[in-house]
Order: structure tokens, then sequence, then C-alpha cells
């Protein structure tokens, strides 16, 4: 009886314990508001630049239904930026159709991008941000083209296009 008594309180200890610890990451700050970034603003200064969509994706961590980004269909050459700063971030070479919904790219530019783990979901994914302002881009995955292998996977409303030959 002491033996599975003891088993029950160890099982229901380790759900409380897993259950605190995914409570915790969910009230954890976002990752742009724990670094210092080149490019920083208030979280009020946030909300009048950006629209209430790029709001909740840059700065919230949030993302856009599928298929719902006019950027997914931007075949043109060009330069995919930042939408929360203007960095450029990836090149029209890089892009491709990866059929999940969202702009895809086999490869940032140069120190464009940084990464960190996102463990908020069911499973660990590793989340991609601006590097000069720490907006939440999306998440990149090991099943892209070569390459790289990779899939940056983007959420267009956190991006904008400049054309090749426009001024930047």
């Amino acid at each position: 009886m002491t033996s599975r008594r003891k088993a029950v309180l160890l099982g229901s200890a380790a759900v409380v314990l897993g259950v605190g610890a995914r409570m915790a990451r969910q009230m954890r700050p976002a990752y742009a508001s724990a670094q210092v970034f080149e490019v920083a603003h208030s979280d009020a200064e946030w909300q009048r630049i950006l629209t209430p969509a790029q709001y909740n994706i840059l700065r919230q961590q949030g993302t856009e239904p599928p298929f719902s980004s006019p950027l997914l269909n931007q075949h043109g050459k060009g330069v995919f930026n930042c939408a929360g700063c203007g960095l450029p971030l990836f090149s029209s070479a890089t892009k491709f159709d990866s059929g999940t919904g969202w702009p895809s790219f086999w490869q940032p530019l140069p120190q464009a991008v940084l990464t960190s783990v996102d463990d908020s979901g069911e499973e660990e994914r590793t989340e991609v941000h601006c590097r000069r302002c720490g907006g939440h881009l999306g998440h990149v995955f090991p099943d892209g083209p070569q390459p790289t292998g990779l899939r940056y996977c983007m959420d267009g409303l956190a991006l904008t296009f400049t054309p090749a030959g426009a001024a930047g």
C-alpha cells in the first residue's frame, strides 16, 4: 500500500510540475523583450509603428493564417525586409514554394537573423528573429531544399518586399 501511495503521489507531482513548467514557459516574456537590440522601442511605440496584425506577429510571437499573405505569391527579384525595422533579411533568390502557406526561404542574408528555442507549443521548434529589432519572423525547419536543407517559414506580415533596383 505504501509503494502504491508513493507511486500515485509521485505521478501526481510529475503532472503538477509538468503543468507548472508549461505555464512558466507561457508566462515568460517574449524573446524580443528579454534582449537589447539596435532598434528598440517601448511597447506603446511598437503599437503605433506597426499594424495590429504586425504587432501580434513581430512583438507577441503570433502567426498569420496560412495562404493569407500577399508575399506568398511575390515572385519578383528583390529583397524581403523586416516590417519592424527595415533590415534586409532574405533575397528573393532563396525563396521557394514550400506548399505550407507561408513565404519560405532556404537561407537568410548574412547576419540578418537570430534564432532561439521555442518550446511554447507541443514540440520544440527553432524560432527566427530579426537580428536588429528582435521581431519574431517565424520558424526554421530542417525539411527545406538544397543547398541548405532548411525551410525558413516566415510570416508574410513580418516582412516587406523591395523590388530589385528600387531605392532603399
